[in-house]
């Protein structure tokens, strides 16, 4: 064999090995962001009323839909008393999807401090609905109502 034939054989063969992972990561998905966001009047969770929220969260979605990666938030509250009061929580994704509209659900586990000095809540199921300008959360059998990001942003691709 010719260093033409040879050097051609070995990039065929990588291409042939590449290509099959190229076609799989066009069914993976990227989301990430920070930002600031409102939610609107009557906001509540778990007693604390809600203005807004800050967040964090840096995802990879598989074509199969695990996911890994990242997201927190601080939910700006005030406590019964008229005292500022933020819940803080820290969730471990492990699913997730891109939908047609472009927004992206994000499904795992988090750790709820709520402020207030008592331990924190540990493996409180949760998902996120996140778009370019908003963000829905359910946190446990709560669903917050979605807020209107006002700082920041929220990348899908």
């Amino acid at each position: 064999m010719t260093r033409l034939g040879v050097v051609l054989t070995a990039i065929f063969g990588f291409v042939s090995v590449l290509a099959p992972a190229a076609v799989a990561a066009q069914d993976a998905a990227g989301v990430t962001g920070a930002g600031e966001a409102v939610f609107p009047s009557g906001a509540a969770f778990n007693g604390v009323s809600l203005s807004g929220l800050t967040l964090g969260q840096g995802v990879w979605i598989a074509g199969n839909g695990t996911a890994t990666g990242q997201f927190q938030a601080v939910l700006l509250g005030t406590s019964l008393f008229g005292a500022p009061q933020d819940v803080t929580v820290e969730g471990k994704v492990s699913g997730g999807s891109v939908a047609g509209d472009g927004s992206a659900t994000l499904s795992g586990t988090a750790t709820v401090d709520m402020g207030d000095g008592n331990l924190p809540l540990p493996a409180v199921p949760f998902t996120v609905t996140a778009s370019t300008g908003s963000l829905g959360l359910i946190l446990g059998a709560t669903a917050l109502p979605t807020a209107t990001l006002t700082a920041g942003s929220i990348t899908i691709e």
